[in-house]
């Protein structure tokens, strides 16, 4: 299945730098199309490879540490928290100042997030700390959000910060990219690698203590790993929702039911998920492109709707 989806990616990947008013821009043979790939395509479609494939890594590692098919990035509160501090760089006009100043802040917004989870991992109370300090996170960011949103000087900032809010990887540049790249890559490396652990983690927490799992530098990992990909992902796309749900679930039919080993395959199918949206947002013909993570929550609101009937038909069934 590994080798499908590789192949399946890569095909994306290619037609998202064909896709796009000027098609297949590399035909031209001149300075301007290969402008356009290299400056415009391969920024997007790789931040959509990435970015996609950090959301469905996480949404792969949350579900199978939290033991929650409904667990997703957003359950945790860094990516609320990311779009906080972007939202602050926009509204004290470093965003127009400093065009990385966006990506920078989402970023310290996200380390935030973590350190404050990460508090609750060491506290050593289980998944349960870290669920209610997520939730916590989300409400405190979200009312901060609207805070900052209605004391907006004027409109034209309102609409910026909410169309950067609903997510998109329109005119992001390789500084974007070479920002970003990184942490994702770092966070990717650092769950990755937890995979037995995270097997483990599914018949319990005593039960993993029992085969010789540190629950607590396991939980201070994947925090860390989760919080580097999501806050990274966040800081330069805003909020693209719902990829790091269905993702997993995807893949969990043909992998089984062993968290470890989804988490190679989700990643692929959410870095497919988000090159598709995006390849799908620039063919609808509409007067304007329709934001990614629109997009995203409205082909994923449905699915999430299926997951919840068939959680709840097996809950009457036992």
């Amino acid at each position: 299945m590994t080798r499908w989806l590789v192949l399946l990616v890569f095909a994306l990947y290619v037609l998202s730098l064909a896709v796009g008013p000027v098609w297949w821009p590399w035909r031209l043979g001149s300075e301007v199309g290969w402008t356009i790939v290299w400056e415009l395509r391969v920024p997007r479609a790789t931040l959509g490879l990435l970015i996609g494939g950090v959301l469905g890594l996480s949404g792969a590692v949350l579900q199978g540490w939290l033991r929650n098919p409904l667990a997703e990035p957003g359950v945790i509160g860094v990516s609320a928290c990311a779009g906080f501090a972007a939202v602050c760089a926009f509204y004290s006009g470093l965003a127009a100042a400093f065009a990385l100043a966006l990506p920078i802040a989402g970023i310290a917004g996200a380390a935030l997030a973590v350190a404050l989870l990460m508090t609750a991992v060491r506290a050593g109370t289980g998944t349960v700390s870290l669920l209610l300090m997520g939730v916590a996170i989300n409400a405190i960011a979200a009312a901060l959000i609207s805070l900052v949103l209605a004391l907006s000087p004027n409109p034209f900032a309102y609409q910026e910060i909410s169309l950067w809010l609903a997510g998109s990887i329109t005119d992001r540049d390789l500084r974007y990219l070479a920002l970003s790249a990184p942490f994702m890559v770092a966070g990717a490396t650092l769950v990755l690698g937890a995979g037995r652990w995270l097997d483990a983690l599914s018949l319990g927490e005593e039960a993993a203590r029992s085969l010789g799992a540190d629950t607590r530098s396991l939980g201070l990992r994947l925090t860390l790993g989760v919080g580097l990909m999501v806050g990274a992902a966040t800081s330069v796309a805003g909020v693209v929702g719902f990829v790091g749900l269905i993702a997993p679930h995807l893949v969990r039919a043909k992998m089984g039911f062993r968290p470890g080993a989804t988490l190679l395959p989700a990643m692929l199918v959410g870095s497919a998920l988000v090159l598709a949206a995006d390849i799908a947002v620039r063919l609808l013909p509409t007067a304007y492109e329709v934001q990614l993570g629109v997009f995203t929550s409205l082909v994923g609101a449905p699915f999430l709707v299926r997951v919840v009937r068939r959680a709840r038909s097996a809950w009457l069934a036992a």
